[in-house]
């Protein structure tokens, strides 16, 4: 360094004590870990999204099941394999609860013979239409060369009118409902004699006009202008007997045959004192549980689709989410809680402790999940299929989380300030659950957070397989939506649709989710799998 020489001296000045450096002051708050762990999760914009579809997901179970007038025990197998409908889309061809056909002559002209019928019936009746808004097209068919009408069907009104036994109470309420409200239930009904002489037409209610048989198979009669023939039973006023004195279709009454007045017959008396109705089964429905039951179902209605026995999708599907989250998420707290304390045992002391320790859960882990829950079955067969299940997931799903309890163990207890806080006389007990554990805390949220996704795929894959049945009364699952789907999935794919979109949703999400608390919780291991 170059000699500095000749400085003068007015170039020094004394230095007072306000002229003194020192540090300056901290001005940021201090963050908590748990502060600090989210600010980092924030970071990470696929697991924040993750974690909202994780939100909708859960609310979605939890409320849900008390917004939907149904429960998971309903079904009508009258309205099976029903379709989404919503009212939102009721004007569209989306959502509206129809589905494209394309059939024949005798398909086309039943359906429209119903809908004619119903709409016909009283004026309160309308929208009743087979054919929605009785729109159809006639094209021909390329392959065969035959004549195609092509229409959306509604799957709420197809079944059209049915037989239906009631005994004589019902019958009068039935008849004091349509007089209060205006709407026809009941419909004039057809001589056995004159209802369809083959077998699986017999007792089609929607054959209410003249038919006849050609070739073992029933054949519509048209009258000359091409429409069907009704063959109401009718008989003169005296000889009537069937207690009806409610509203009649417009029209069909008092008609003058061979200077006799003849009348529609609504109703047929049958053995035990019962009375036969040929009634309209969608009023019949809303008659049933707004009128009688007041259950809160309004009308038949949807919004995911019935199941193959009439069950509705929506509720089954909440009602299965629920249970799933809920078992879930007690698996991983008991898991955790014995997961916990082995781990910490082995990994603090080490040793022979830890030696013999690890053989148990080897030899544990050796045995298959299958045969825990076959030997179960076998000796817990009438108890609850839940318990036999949670006792299968416990019997060996801790130890994956004692070997990552272990493992932490094994990498804290010889920190410096483990080493300070037995020098100041801290017990084992201490150390390990006030220094060691909160320490690994991070790693074990986020072994929780991906061990409940793998519990609701093994619980929906054991239900999917029929190995556990969750169908008796209010529980059901995923799983067992799905498998009851399976059959119907290129006729019906809703049913299958919406539990596996579900499904999907929650596996990827958790999964997206589970990164981001890792790396939130534990910067070192970001970007390492699992």
């Amino acid at each position: 360094m170059a000699e500095i020489k000749n400085i003068p001296q007015e170039k020094f000045k004394f230095v007072g004590d306000k002229n003194l450096s020192h540090d300056v002051k901290l001005e940021t708050k201090p963050r908590s870990y748990l502060h600090d762990a989210f600010s980092r999760f924030c970071k990470n914009k696929g697991s924040v999204v993750a974690a909202c579809v994780i939100v909708v997901l859960v609310l979605f179970a939890i409320i849900t099941p008390w917004c939907t007038p149904y429960q998971v025990s309903y079904n009508d197998p009258n309205f099976a394999f029903a379709l989404p409908k919503s009212h939102l889309f009721e004007n569209t061809n989306f959502w509206d609860g129809c589905a494209v056909k394309r059939v024949g002559f005798h398909d086309f002209i039943i359906n429209y013979a119903i809908s004619t019928e119903l709409n016909d019936a009283k004026e309160g009746n309308g929208g009743h239409n087979v054919i929605k808004n009785e729109e159809y097209e006639v094209v021909t068919d390329d392959a065969s060369g035959s004549t195609l009408y092509v229409y959306r069907e509604d799957s709420y009104h197809k079944l059209g009118t049915i037989y239906k036994q009631v005994n004589v109470e019902e019958y009068e309420m039935i008849q004091k409902y349509q007089d209060e409200t205006g709407n026809q239930v009941i419909y004039p009904t057809v001589r056995p004699s004159d209802r369809p002489k083959a077998s699986q037409d017999n007792n089609n209610a929607n054959y209410y006009f003249k038919t006849q048989m050609v070739n073992n198979k029933t054949e519509i009669v048209l009258d000359d202008n091409g429409n069907v023939i009704p063959v109401y039973w009718q008989q003169p006023a005296a000889d009537i007997n069937d207690g009806y004195h409610s509203l009649r279709i417009e029209g069909q009454q008092g008609i003058q045959r061979d200077g006799t007045t003849y009348y529609n017959v609504y109703a047929r008396n049958v053995a035990g004192g019962d009375v036969e109705l040929r009634i309209n089964y969608y009023e019949y429905y809303i008659f049933r549980h707004a009128y009688v039951l007041k259950d809160g179902i309004t009308e038949p209605y949807f919004v995911f689709g019935a199941t193959d026995s009439g069950r509705d999708i929506l509720t089954c599907l909440a009602s299965g989410a629920r249970f799933s989250f809920i078992f879930a998420i007690a698996i991983a707290v008991v898991n955790m809680f014995i997961g916990a304390i082995w781990g910490a045992i082995a990994g603090y002391y080490g040793g022979a402790i830890d030696l013999t320790m690890e053989r148990i859960t080897d030899v544990l882990s050796a045995i298959p999940m299958m045969i825990v829950i076959t030997l179960l079955k076998y000796h817990m067969e009438e108890t609850s299929q839940i318990l036999i299940l949670f006792l299968a997931f416990i019997a060996t799903g801790w130890i994956g989380m004692a070997s990552t309890v272990r493992m932490q163990f094994y990498r804290f207890k010889n920190q410096e300030y483990v080493l300070a806080a037995r020098t100041l006389g801290a017990t084992d007990w201490r150390v390990m659950w006030k220094h060691i554990f909160p320490n690994s805390l991070g790693t074990l949220v986020t072994s929780c957070a991906l061990v409940i996704p793998s519990m609701i795929f093994s619980e929906t894959s054991l239900t999917y397989l029929g190995i556990i049945s969750l169908t008796s009364g209010n529980i059901t699952s995923v799983g067992t939506l799905i498998a009851a789907g399976q059959p119907f999935l290129t006729s019906f794919p809703h049913i299958v649709a919406f539990p596996s979109v579900f499904l999907a949703l929650l596996m990827l999400s958790f999964n997206l989710f589970g990164n981001g608390l890792r790396d939130a919780f534990n910067p070192t291991l970001r970007g390492s799998e699992g």
